[in-house]
């Protein structure tokens, strides 16, 4: 079978945006274990993209489904769409990035789909129940994440009231590895789909999926393994941000948070539902440190994260839409 050039170009490219999600989210699985010092960084990010790889055997594919056919029209995309999408996707990665900011990669993905799609085809084009839903879940995941957070914390701090600080601190050193684990497990179960879903509608545009949509094989195992290496390169920037600038954190508080945000991630990815794993271990963070005093959180890193948040989507969808434009305009697809 005949593949064309521009069809292996966008799934390298798709690939790479993988590898920059893993790269880009590394922090997520390992900030906590870094700054308590149960894990070395070096440590903490092979053990954290072991278990993103091993979640392959333990997920369905019903977020990667949502992303195939759930934002978009799977019959406006083509190519240019692709291109434009990863495009705003990656772009916005890399901006983020160098800024330190934990954002999303997976609502840079789909403000790139938004983008491209808008550009080719209005307002049709978008499947707005789930881009709405998607909406939704960048407030109700750090909210969801920051009440488990609290609550976890709260509950672990009275169960261990009357022992000891360095038999605590022992303990959920310990502990901090399976909550890691864990975490790990639900960020590669969420995230790496999300690729599998931009790759299978392109394939399925151009024909080579036949009459009905669904994820390849070697598509599923692909995103897995590039996601996993994202994770061993790490993003030691946004590693800072989440470690030490929102919030000390101590073992303890480590295995709560990761706790709590594992709970939300396998939550959201049994509902098919591409949520954001930044913001649910930022709003879990926030909840544990809370549980302290209001003052040990530090509000003002959290706002500037937040609004970065709110702007994820608009700014990778006009990067997408400026991309979509050039290609069409030099008629590169």
């Amino acid at each position: 079978m005949h593949i064309p050039v521009g069809i292996i170009f966008l799934v390298c490219l798709a690939l790479l945006f993988d590898f920059l999600n893993g790269f880009h989210d590394s922090a997520n699985a390992i900030a906590t274990v870094v700054s308590t010092r149960v894990l070395t960084p070096r440590v903490a990010v092979v053990y954290a993209a072991f278990f993103n790889f091993i979640a392959f055997f333990f997920f369905g594919l019903h977020v990667a489904n949502t992303i195939g056919q759930g934002i978009i029209d799977i019959h406006v995309v083509d190519q240019a769409v692709v291109f434009g999408a990863l495009t705003g996707a990656c772009g916005w990665n890399i901006i983020t990035w160098y800024f330190g900011l934990p954002t999303s990669s997976s609502h840079a993905l789909i403000g790139g789909m938004i983008g491209a799609a808008f550009v080719k085809a209005g307002s049709g084009a978008l499947v707005m129940p789930g881009i709405l839903k998607v909406i939704l879940f960048i407030f109700i995941a750090p909210c969801v994440g920051l009440f488990l957070g609290f609550f976890f914390g709260f509950l672990v701090h009275w169960i261990f009231r009357k022992s000891t600080p360095r038999k605590v601190d022992s303990f959920f050193r310990r502990g901090q590895l399976v909550s890691a684990a864990l975490y790990s497990m639900g960020h590669g179960g969420n995230d790496a789909q999300k690729t599998m879903g931009i790759i299978a509608s392109l394939l399925f545009s151009a024909g080579f999926l036949g009459d009905k949509f669904h994820i390849p094989f070697w598509v599923v195992f692909a995103c897995y393994t590039t996601l996993s290496l994202g994770t061993m390169c790490g993003g030691w920037r946004i590693v800072k941000t989440m470690g030490q600038k929102i919030v000390k954190l101590r073992p303890i508080d480590g295995f709560c948070a990761e706790s709590a945000a594992a709970s939300m991630l396998y939550f959201a990815s049994s509902l098919g539902i591409p949520v954001s794993t930044t913001h649910t271990i930022t709003g879990a963070i926030m909840g544990v440190g809370s549980l302290k005093r209001l003052s040990a959180v530090r509000w003002g890193v959290a706002g500037r994260i937040v609004w970065a948040w709110i702007i994820t989507i608009p700014c990778s969808a006009a990067i997408s839409a400026m991309a979509y434009t050039g290609v069409r305009f030099f008629k590169l697809f």
